[in-house]
């Protein structure tokens, strides 16, 4: 299955910086919507990318801009719900997404979903991740032609992740941190161990149909994470471990100011442990560990230096792939 142009839905955020640039560097054409392009111009260097403005959940615009594409990647979504965000990105986009392939006749979809996606998850964030994943798969049931692979990564790590530098920034500006959840378990993965399965799927026709858990190849707390973070960007503070009706008092603070830096459903969701039962798929290679990654960025006296360091890696790609 050759796969030359791919429509990249979610494409400016974090994961999908990483997968554009991995299907760039492969020669793959990949169009990017947007409502607000200017959120994509860390991609305009990219050679064989196009920003388009558009609103994906409109159905006639979404009919425009899969019609011709050899597949799809879906990538949208929020950690949040607001207005009903939840259910608008997580299960209706999705839905319509798939809907849309059959009718345009583009027979490839990758949707992306949250490991511990289930109907009867502890949060609503998990319970739409599942809810939408169900929905894209029963479009491919009752329209064979329609090949999708779904993706459930645990917790992602990379240079520009609001998770670990959330943690080194807290331990930069704070003294001490009362830390929610401090026992919640996660099994971090890199991003460009996920952009690089997402990648790989495309073609492989033994991925159609399967869904795949996509964790590190390691177990770690919330209070470790903060730890690592803290020791690797040079800040050490003083945790303060909050129980669980103190975690959701923290959130129920939390949410109500701008950014939300984390919510109610938030620690529901980490009350189930973030890990996989199942090894990296082999298929995808060997997972990047923490340790050997994070080291190399992470530098909390340097702050300004990541986006010129970024800008800096897409002109010399970009030069290379012309």
């Amino acid at each position: 299955m050759n796969i030359n142009k791919v429509l990249l839905i979610g494409g400016s955020g974090f994961l999908g910086t990483s997968v554009a640039e991995q299907l760039v560097a492969n020669g793959v054409a990949v169009t990017l919507p947007t409502r607000r392009t200017l959120r994509a111009k860390h991609l305009w260097v990219l050679p064989t990318l196009q920003t388009v403005d558009a609103d994906v959940n409109h159905p006639d615009r979404l009919a425009e801009l899969i019609c011709g594409q050899d597949a799809v990647i879906n990538l949208a979504g929020v950690l949040h719900d607001s207005n009903g965000d939840f259910e608008r990105v997580h299960v209706a986009l999705p839905k319509l997404i798939a809907e849309t392939c059959v009718a345009t006749g583009t027979t490839r979809l990758i949707q992306m979903s949250a490991l511990n996606a289930s109907i009867d998850g502890p949060s609503a964030y998990l319970q739409s991740r599942y809810r939408g994943e169900s929905a894209v798969l029963e479009v491919a049931r009752r329209h064979p032609m329609l090949n999708v692979t779904v993706f459930r990564p645990s917790i992602i790590f990379g240079e520009h992740d609001k998770f670990l530098n959330m943690l080194a920034t807290l331990a930069r500006f704070s003294p001490f941190i009362p830390l929610g959840s401090p026992e919640a378990r996660f099994q971090p993965v890199w991003v460009e161990d996920v952009a690089h399965a997402i990648m790989q799927s495309l073609a492989q026709r033994e991925t159609f149909g399967q869904t795949y858990s996509l964790a590190g190849p390691r177990e770690i707390t919330l209070r470790a994470l903060l730890e690592f973070a803290m020791s690797t960007s040079g800040h050490r503070r003083l945790i303060l471990p909050l129980g669980f009706a103190l975690s959701m008092a923290q959130a129920a603070v939390f949410e109500r100011l701008p950014g939300q830096l984390i919510t109610r459903d938030n620690v529901r969701s980490m009350s189930v442990p973030n890990i996989s039962r199942e090894p990296f798929p082999s298929l995808f290679g060997k997972p990047h560990a923490m340790e050997a990654i994070v080291p190399g960025y992470m530098q909390a006296s340097k702050p300004d230096t990541a986006g010129p360091a970024r800008y800096d890696r897409f002109r010399q790609r970009a030069r290379h792939l012309s």
